[in-house]
């Protein structure tokens, strides 16, 4: 019933329809599903079985004041904040992650992580509490150990009563099985971070019930980037459903060298290591004895056109995560879209499905979908 009133909502809003003021849009009735599905939002929390503390308050408390805290760092310099920084959107404005050493990726936003499957721009790891675990054992970033950590839970009073009020037990001599805990509190955390409603948002919802006076408060400019968004460019096969990703990696034809003689294998190298992790689903620190959710990492396969491909990022306050691309490339969304519209295929791999085509966007197309993409940030940050 709500998707036909959403249908009879969007007859009466094309162009000379009878009765309505006309929209200057080439939206149509086709194009009413694929919008329905970049919502609701925000999704409803959902427990991650792998990490038996989930959702608990608690949990949540303590991975908050563990992501502010430098003591989890070798030198005790630096925290999770201090790359993911809050005021910009989690991430930290720098083309490439800055930590310890620099870093050969972009700093990617941790808003809406729970929306995702793969970690990182590699999906080196399958679960949020390991991907927390990797930089604060990363030479590179925060450069801790697991006794060094697992010391620094045992020996500062408020940490450790911290962990005692999240998993019922002080820190006792296992200093992996520690350290893992710590990690899946602040996967705990990272799970509430949830971008706030747009205004793309009250369009797609006033379109699922049939509103249609607000349905058309919603920018021409904005509307004409959607379809857009929808037909011609197909940006919704990769940026698809409530998240605007679909959460798997592809190659966009960036470069993959970092420096000469070296390369960044992306999803290649992602897979080899998520199969050799300890933390994987498959592994024992997974707190879900069924695996239910390990499925895709036992079935994963390593193939050659995995090399140079990764992750599709969520499209979501995009305007506050700049620079753009898995190396931080492209400072702006305009560059973002240049490089659509003058692909070079010769970059793209040979094999398999061919998606992408140079998309010779005129300058007002260009308009348009920006327009779009800005509808897809909050109002107030």
């Amino acid at each position: 019933m709500r998707r036909a009133a959403a249908l009879l909502l969007w007859a009466a809003l094309l162009p000379g329809a009878i009765g309505a003021q006309p929209l200057a849009s080439p939206l149509s009735n086709d194009d009413i599903p694929r919008i329905l599905a970049f919502g609701p939002w925000p999704p409803p929390p959902v427990r991650d079985p792998s990490n038996r503390v989930s959702g608990q308050p608690a949990a949540i408390a303590f991975g908050a004041t563990l992501f502010q805290d430098a003591r989890l760092s070798r030198d005790g310099t630096l925290s999770c904040a201090s790359c993911h920084q809050p005021a910009q959107a989690f991430s930290d404005g720098l083309p490439r992650a800055r930590g310890l050493q620099s870093g050969m990726r972009n700093t990617p936003g941790l808003a809406n992580v729970s929306q995702q499957r793969w970690f990182g721009w590699d999906g080196a790891n399958d679960n949020l509490w390991a991907q927390s675990l990797r930089p604060l054992l990363d030479a590179r970033e925060m450069g801790g150990s697991l006794p060094q950590l697992a010391h620094t839970l045992r020996s500062q009073s408020d940490l450790r009563k911290a962990y005692h009020k999240t998993f019922g037990l002080a820190p006792g001599d296992d200093d992996e099985r520690i350290v893992v805990d710590a990690a899946k509190a602040l996967a705990a955390y990272q799970e509430t971070l949830v971008t706030p409603r747009t205004p793309f948002d009250d369009f797609r919802d006033a379109v699922a019930r049939g509103d249609r006076a607000a349905a058309a408060a919603y920018p021409a400019t904005a509307q004409r980037g959607l379809a857009l968004f929808l037909g011609r460019a197909r940006c919704y096969v990769c940026h698809g459903g409530p998240n605007f990703s679909n959460g798997e990696f592809s190659d966009i034809g960036m470069p993959f060298f970092i420096a000469k003689g070296q390369v960044d294998p992306g999803r290649h190298g992602g897979i080899q290591a998520l199969q050799r992790s300890r933390y994987n689903l498959l592994g024992p620190f997974n707190d879900d004895a069924t695996r239910s959710t390990a499925t895709s990492t036992r079935h994963v396969l390593l193939e050659h056109r995995h090399f140079g491909e990764f992750k599709v990022p969520s499209l979501r306050n995009l305007a506050r995560t700049a620079p753009y691309m898995h190396d931080g490339s492209l400072s702006t969304l305009r560059e973002v879209l240049r490089h659509y519209s003058e692909l070079d295929e010769n970059r793209l791999h040979a094999d398999g499905e061919r998606i992408l085509v140079p998309l010779r966007l005129s300058e007002g197309e260009t308009e348009d979908l920006l327009a779009f993409l800005d509808s897809l940030n909050e109002d107030r940050p």
